[in-house]
């Protein structure tokens, strides 16, 4: 027991020595060298999101996940409050998205991270993380087709990378088979929808839970009618 909880707080102090420095980089990049508040706020939105793969590989338990979800969302509220974290934060318009992570991570993690379903979990997660991040950067830098829904600036390059990242994201953490290749194909337009028509910063919740569980219950319908 005592060898399991030494591992357990070296495993924990890794992940927080990574989101220091994460967070470090980001601070630094923001009041220092005046960056793009957006650009800041999406290298944050990137690297946080692999702390549920450092958690994975760790094993960490389900209450710690949720209770570091818990203080994240405090830290959150706070820093809307006082900025705090301007680099989290400050992206030019109403959002709630860095509450809304917290929160996907520890619902997600209460809901599938144990019994082996832990890959659930993951698929939630990584989507937002990959697919909304890596759509925000290419929309920014290579969006030439421009489009708005409900006050939120969106690009057709940006959406497509969202459903690509998602397929593969998805397919990835499940595995390459025919049936999990007609779930990640639905996954990722459905997350490419739920990114679409959002608003301050809804996506990062309803994104992660609602893909999380989908894919839960494809996969457990497939595994009957592919049996």
């Amino acid at each position: 027991m005592l060898i399991e909880s030494s591992e357990e707080i070296i495993s924990i102090s890794i992940i927080g020595i990574y989101l220091g420095i994460l967070l470090l980089i980001a601070e630094i990049l923001s009041r220092h060298y005046k960056s793009d508040a957006e650009l800041t706020r999406k290298i944050v939105h990137l690297g946080s999101g692999n702390v549920i793969l450092l958690a994975w590989y760790f094993n960490i338990p389900k209450h710690i996940i949720i209770s570091a979800s818990i203080v994240a969302s405090v830290v959150a509220i706070i820093s809307y409050i006082l900025p705090i974290l301007p680099s989290v934060n400050s992206v030019g318009r109403n959002s709630f998205g860095t509450l809304f992570y917290a929160m996907s991570i520890g619902i997600l993690s209460a809901l599938f991270w144990q019994n082996g379903e832990k890959e659930f979990t993951l698929i939630g997660i990584l989507i937002m993380t990959y697919g909304d991040g890596l759509a925000g950067l290419i929309g920014q830098k290579f969006g030439k087709n421009k489009y708005e829904i409900w006050g939120n600036k969106k690009s057709r390059e940006g959406t497509f990378t969202m459903m690509v990242v998602s397929f593969f994201v998805t397919l990835s953490v499940l595995g390459f088979s025919l049936e999990n290749l007609i779930i990640a194909f639905f996954v990722g337009i459905l997350a490419t929808i739920l990114e679409t028509f959002s608003a301050i910063g809804i996506d990062n919740l309803t994104v992660p839970i609602i893909c999380g569980i989908v894919t839960y219950y494809l996969s457990d319908f497939s595994s009957i009618v592919f049996l």
